[in-house]
């Protein structure tokens, strides 16, 4: 494969020579973390099986760990890099927001994988139940097994209104 794509990486357009700026078998997640130096995103499994390096496509959850970038040819890419600091996904995954409310994460390694998920799922469904957040984030995996304050965290950001938008 040669030629030219344009991928929109967290609002600039990049054009890529295939070949020279980009493999034909190069992963979007070797991508964004080795070319573009956006490191947020998160590789563990590179096996499609734990969510670590969720980006958003065009406004939907995906694993760049299981897309070739070649692929993305005038599409859109959303890293956490992407989100201002006052988002309200970031703000409720990183702070305590409310009393009794507690961190979400522990280690945070799974963390940029989990809030480019909930953005996602909160760009599709605004007011997700607790049943539809789980299944929502069924694609990621936390080793420290922080699946409630998770759950919690995405329903704090619900209620203060986030969207799915990114700069």
């Amino acid at each position: 494969m040669k030629g030219t794509i344009r991928i929109q990486v967290n609002g600039v357009w990049r054009e890529l020579v295939v070949g020279r700026d980009v493999e034909p078998h190069e992963t979007l997640s070797h991508l964004l973390r080795e070319r573009f130096g956006l490191t947020g995103l998160k590789l563990s499994c590179e096996e499609g099986a734990c969510g670590a390096c969720t980006v958003a496509i065009d406004g939907k959850a995906a694993l760049s760990c299981m897309t070739l970038a070649v692929e993305l040819d005038g599409r859109s890419v959303a890293t956490i890099e992407g989100l201002s600091e006052d988002d309200p996904v970031i703000r409720a995954f990183a702070e305590q927001c409310e009393p009794g409310y507690g961190t979400a994460l522990q280690c945070g390694y799974c963390t940029p994988g989990f809030v480019m998920a909930s953005k996602a799922l909160l760009a599709e469904n605004p007011s997700p139940s607790e049943s539809e957040i789980k299944e929502g984030l069924s694609g990621n995996i936390c080793r420290c097994g922080c699946y409630s304050g998770i759950v919690r965290a995405v329903q704090y950001a619900s209620r203060k209104g986030a969207k799915g938008g990114s700069r």
